[in-house]
Parts: structure tokens; sequence; C-alpha cells
């Protein structure tokens, strides 16, 4: 019997990209999924799919900005699967420009999709949670631990999954909640090339790469999604891909000179 059978999974932008890779994973384990999409079409075409491979796999419209629309997404879970087990906060948006050409109203802008909707849709979660000793998949970026040139307000609005799944593990940890930080880099995706031509327009040509140039082979989503299967098994903290990332991470908080020199040199 698969792992996660009857398993019951609620995965924000799951219907396209990483957050789909991560839907189809729990699925093929055993899991009842729902996926959360803003685009009606898009997420009716990725649950046709997965169902039609055999799949159990839902599809809720919401915008998870909303606080009225998260209310209402966790109480129709708990309606339809009267509980949860693990909640995978994937929806999330990237940026390209220059920190003196971005306006505050940009990293508003991705503050509140990047992080803030990550601690509404957890919030609303945590009740089912709690009495599952269920899981919270916080889906960040090496943009979570280090800044990098050209990315406008992304890395502000990632640094703060950092901070939130620690105090998460801290505070609810010993209720049985296992909070779970994701930073990988850049994921492999058909659209990478041209998703950001417009924002890094007078940007050097790196800018409008995966990652903004960082010197990194792409990730492929579905490998990255049994990576975090495997993490929620074993109940761990992070899970940095790749992981020599981690070495990088630890000499910038020792010698932040040093940190810099090293982003420079990889992107």
């Amino acid at each position: 019997m698969p792992r996660w059978t009857d398993k019951v999974v609620l995965i924000t932008g799951g219907s396209a990209g990483l957050g789909r890779a991560i839907a189809q994973a729990f699925a093929a384990a055993g899991a009842r999924v729902m996926i959360v999409g803003r685009d009606p079409q898009r997420l009716d075409e990725a649950v046709a799919a997965m169902t039609a491979a055999g799949l159990k796999v839902l599809g809720r419209r919401a915008d998870i900005t909303s606080p009225q629309d998260v209310r209402e997404l966790l109480d129709h879970v708990a309606a339809t699967c009267g509980r949860l087990d693990v909640l995978v906060n994937c929806a999330g948006r990237s940026s390209r420009g220059l920190i003196s050409e971005t306006p505050p109203e940009r990293f508003a802008e991705l503050l509140e999709l990047n992080f803030i909707a990550t601690v509404r849709c957890t919030q609303a979660a945590l009740p089912l949670l709690i009495a599952s000793r269920g899981h919270v998949v916080n889906i960040g970026s090496l943009a979570t631990k280090t800044a990098s040139p050209y990315l406008g307000a992304y890395s502000a609005s990632k640094f703060p999954l950092a901070a939130f799944s620690q105090q998460l593990r801290l505070e609810y940890g010993p209720q049985g909640v296992h909070a779970l930080l994701v930073c990988p880099g850049p994921i492999r995706r058909d659209d990478a090339g041209a998703r950001y031509d417009v924002e890094s327009a007078g940007l050097p040509d790196t800018a409008r790469r995966p990652g903004a140039g960082v010197k990194l082979t792409g990730i492929d989503p579905h490998a990255l999604s049994q990576k975090i299967i495997h993490a929620c098994e074993r109940r761990q903290a992070e899970l940095i891909v790749p992981g020599r990332a981690r070495l990088m991470f630890a000499v910038a908080q020792l010698w932040p000179t040093l940190g810099d020199w090293i982003v420079r040199r990889m992107t």
C-alpha cells in the first residue's frame, strides 16, 4: 500500500510548474490531492490531465491574496476531505529589476503573494494540521537564503519564509506539526528563457535567464518533488538544492563580503 494512502494534500500554485509536479508526486504516492490556482482554465486542464493518468486530484479556484478566498478554501477542504495532512505553499512569482528602479508598490505586491499569502494559508490550515500532526511545506528559493543582483523585489519577498518556517518549528513542532522550508535553485521549465524579457530590458543579459543567470543547471521539478516527499517523511527542517549551496550560505553568515564575492562569481 502506498505510504501516503488517503492522506490529504493541499497545494497552492498546483496547476503549473513545480506545484503541479508536487501534486503528481503526492498523488502517485497514494494521497488525495487538491490543487489551488487562480486561472480556471489552467486549473481544469491540470486536473483533467492528472485524472486521466489515474491520479486522485481535485481542483479549487482561489486567490490566496484574498482572506475570504482562503477561509472558504480551508472550509471546503474540511467539509470535502474531513482532514488535512500536508499544506504545500507553492504559489509565488519572481521578478527582475534594479532596486533603484523597483517601486515600493512592486515590493508590496510580491511580499503579499510570496510571503503574506503563505502566512494566511498556514494560519487557516493550522487547526487541521495540528489534528493530523501534519506538514507545512514552504517553497522558497535560493533567494530565501541569499540575495542576487537584478532580482528586483524577489529576494526581499522570499527572505521572510526562512524566519516564518523556523518560528513554525519552534511554536508548533511540540504539537506535532512539521515545517519544511524548501530552497531550490532555478527550476527547469519550457518558458524559462523568455519570461523576464520585458522586466530585464536594460539590464545585463544574464538578468533574463533563470535565477538571473546563476551558474546552476536547471532542476528537474519531478526529481525535486520526490526529494520533498522524502523530506516530509524524515520531517526535515530544510531542503536546499543543490546541497552544496549550504556551504555558501554558511560562509556568507560568517563572512558577508566573501559571500557577496561568491554570489558575484556564481551569477
